[in-house]
């Protein structure tokens, strides 16, 4: 009888018992029993409330030992504007994704009259390779070209949905009326600011809405998300949070990664929004709350044509969040490299002069509540470092992780003063 082929795991044994004696296995001593597995050495064990457990002090010393290079902080650079300039570069360098600029090429896929504005569906692109579904909301009644809000929609583990996290479509999918009762106290925040006045787009990111992924097993659900029941969205929703380490290894393998693309869709969102005649260019903002907080971040650091980007939800140093509030967080919030360079508070820093508003959650478990006071003071920092002191506002609210009426209500009279004035 011929020998059974080696499995993986034989193959990665003998590997690895090569590597580490040399060129030839490692052998058991005489004094051991044949077969006898050698015992670790004794360690004292405590729990260490941390999600890496015992490998949590190697990563915070490496924490600890580490500066951010290219943070206003460090001292190596002579102005605020050469921060500014240097820190970009090398943020738009770490998100390996940076196509070549292309026509929106708009394609009006419907139009419908809600009464006092209109909701447009449209799809457009954002590079060579990517055609973006979105609404638009425009007030019926104007006078002139209008503010515009970037109105980027959150995670909250819900993959099924992504632009009409922020819309309420008056008979909504019984999944996103729950959803917006927990994450945006039952009033979707698009379609609150047309109604106030502002021309408002919302897409979809990757691996949401209309670009989630639909693994093959799936198939049979069909693509219908009106025919889904509530069951149908919680079952596909666990699938897709499955496949966030999967899309994250691809794109890597293709020389890119998740965020670069999130963020390039939302600052070309931009180029398609001052293409639209309601839209008065040199008036649009940005808001978001939870993930949509962090791409309201990065919107307003690396888009000179927002004016006024509002934070929800969505700040800390980093730092103190690398004990207890990794598994926290999707794999979207993890660029690699960049707190070699920058924190958070740094990235936030690149939007002065231009108007900034961070709102805390005082009770967000996504968050340890040290990092999120400390974040607001250094980002008063820069501000008064880059002479626009009064142009950054950070306030707390006593929530847990939301973006709630009373929230709203202070953005939006904010973005009034900033962007209707």
């Amino acid at each position: 009888m011929s020998e059974p082929a080696p499995t993986r795991r034989n193959f990665l044994h003998t590997l690895g018992a090569t590597a580490l004696g040399g060129a030839w296995p490692v052998l058991a001593s005489a004094a051991e029993a044949p077969g006898a597995f050698p015992p670790d050495p004794a360690r004292p064990l405590a729990p260490a409330r941390a999600d890496l457990g015992t490998l949590w002090p190697d990563v915070q010393r490496l924490a600890e030992a580490g500066t951010y290079s290219h943070s206003f902080a460090s001292g190596r650079f002579a102005t605020f504007g050469e921060f500014q300039s240097a820190a970009r570069e090398k943020l738009l360098e770490l998100l390996l994704y940076r196509p070549e600029p292309v026509e929106p090429r708009p394609e009006l896929v419907e139009r419908v009259d809600c009464g006092t504005y209109l909701r447009e569906k449209v799809v457009f692109s954002t590079s060579p390779h990517l055609r973006v579904p979105a609404y638009v909301f425009v007030p019926k009644e104007r006078r002139g070209r209008l503010p515009a809000i970037v109105d980027l929609h959150s995670h909250g583990g819900m993959f099924l949905f992504g632009k009409e996290k922020v819309i309420d479509f008056g008979r909504n999918h019984p999944a996103m009326t729950r959803y917006h009762e927990g994450n945006y106290g039952g009033r979707p925040t698009a379609t609150a600011l047309v109604q106030r006045g502002y021309v408002v787009i919302t897409i979809d990111a990757l691996m949401f809405g209309e670009r989630r992924a639909l693994t093959d097993a799936q198939i049979p659900a069909g693509w219908d998300r009106s025919r889904y029941s509530e069951e149908d969205v919680r079952t596909l929703n666990q699938v897709n949070r499955t496949r966030e380490a999967t899309l994250v290894k691809g794109l890597t393998l293709a020389g890119a990664t998740w965020p670069g693309i999130v963020f390039w869709d939302d600052r070309r969102t931009v180029d398609y929004l001052v293409t639209r005649p309601e839209v008065d260019p040199d008036r649009i903002g940005c808001q978001g709350v939870s993930m949509g907080g962090y791409r309201a971040l990065f919107l307003s650091a690396l888009e000179p044509r927002i004016r006024a980007g509002c934070v929800v939800g969505f700040m800390s140093t980093v730092k103190p969040m690398i004990r207890a509030h990794l598994d926290t967080h999707s794999w979207v919030h993890f660029l690699p490299a960049i707190h070699r360079h920058l924190d958070w508070p740094d990235v936030a820093a690149l939007a002065a002069p231009r108007a900034l508003f961070v709102q805390q959650c005082a009770k967000d478990g996504l968050f340890p509540l040290a990092g999120m006071q400390e974040s607001l003071a250094q980002i008063a920092s820069h501000y008064r470092g880059a002479g626009a002191p009064a142009q950054f506002t950070g306030r707390f609210y006593d929530v847990p992780h939301q973006y709630s009426v009373a929230m709203q209500d202070d953005a939006f009279a904010w973005f009034d003063r900033h962007l209707r004035g």
